[in-house]
């Protein structure tokens, strides 16, 4: 089978293509024949800012081919989607079953990849911010995988306000058409009327006028691998509070929560209240093109790889 890695870090150009022998199913392991990977921006920064080679990790989506001992629920020959904590980029990947899930008939692999595992980070973080019918919003890199599902997710949840926070003007327009009540970019010098909550998924120097746009008594929820440090001061005159959201601990820690979080989003894109966006579609040999997307933010919505497999 083909498979992307990488031997040093860089950026897009160390990933290569080689030919590997497909990997077994250990216990509680589901061997999928991969149809779609799903491109992060954490996956991107490990090859450019790691300090070693790592397997490149991720969401996916396909056919099971083989299971491993012990599992239970799914079959050879059923439709999953699930994060891949090996070398997700590659024809065939390895899947606990405790993060898969089986593909409705109604959704595509596609669908599956721009909605679970985004889908879920925004709901957590949205929920972490302790949401309350009418509560004001203001979502940080809006445009992204998570972004565009946040910005729904907010507006299905009974925000009376939704404010979009982008890098660039051209994606002002389409995260709109989602929902966003305003759009403002990151160099503005006001983001406007200040919020209850922010979901936070930039870091770094965005932390600052992301805590500055918090309401007396607002939420921060940062969720971002960006790192980045918050001013106590800044929280201290606003009575405001900031936390973190690790979708993991979720997922390890209340895999019932995990589980009908997933079928809840399952249930909003089946009824029409959650749309997936692509940014783009890109064969798996050129992932280094795809990494070039993230790394300059120019998606709107999820990039991923397709194989041309599956079986």
């Amino acid at each position: 089978m083909r498979r992307v890695r990488y031997e040093v870090n860089g950026g897009p150009e160390v990933l290569f293509v080689e030919e590997v022998p497909d990997p077994e199913p250990g216990p509680g392991e589901v061997l999928v024949g991969t149809e779609v990977v799903g491109v992060t921006l954490p996956a991107v920064r490990k090859v450019y800012e790691g300090t070693e080679p790592v397997p490149l990790g991720g969401e996916v989506a396909g056919i099971v081919v083989a299971v491993g001992e012990g599992v239970t629920g799914f079959a050879v020959g059923d439709r999953v989607t699930g994060l891949c904590f090996s070398h997700a980029y590659a024809e065939r990947t390895l899947v606990h079953q405790d993060m898969a899930s089986l593909i409705p008939e109604s959704a595509t692999a596609v669908d599956a990849v721009a909605l679970v595992r985004s889908g879920l980070v925004a709901r957590g973080a949205y929920e972490a911010g302790r949401p309350g019918r009418g509560d004001t919003v203001l979502i940080t890199a809006a445009a992204s995988a998570v972004g565009v599902l946040a910005v729904q997710l907010a507006r299905a949840g009974g925000a009376s306000r939704v404010v979009a926070a982008v890098g660039s003007a051209d994606k002002a327009e389409a995260v709109r058409a989602l929902g966003a009540d305003e759009v403002v970019r990151y160099e503005d010098e006001s983001w406007g009327d200040p919020v209850d909550i922010v979901l936070d998924g930039v870091g770094g120097t965005l932390l600052g006028p992301a805590v500055r746009a918090l309401a007396p008594g607002g939420r921060l929820v940062a969720f971002s691998s960006g790192g980045g440090t918050i001013d106590a001061h800044d929280l201290l005159t606003r009575s405001a509070s900031a936390i973190g959201f690790q979708m993991a601990r979720i997922a390890r820690g209340q895999p019932e929560v995990y589980a009908r979080w997933r079928d809840e989003l399952w249930d909003l894109h089946a009824n029409g209240t959650l749309r997936t966006r692509v940014h783009a579609e890109i064969p798996l040999a050129e992932a280094a093109r795809a990494h070039e997307i993230i790394e300059a933010r120019r998606n709107v919505g999820k990039v991923v790889l397709v194989t041309g497999s599956g079986g």
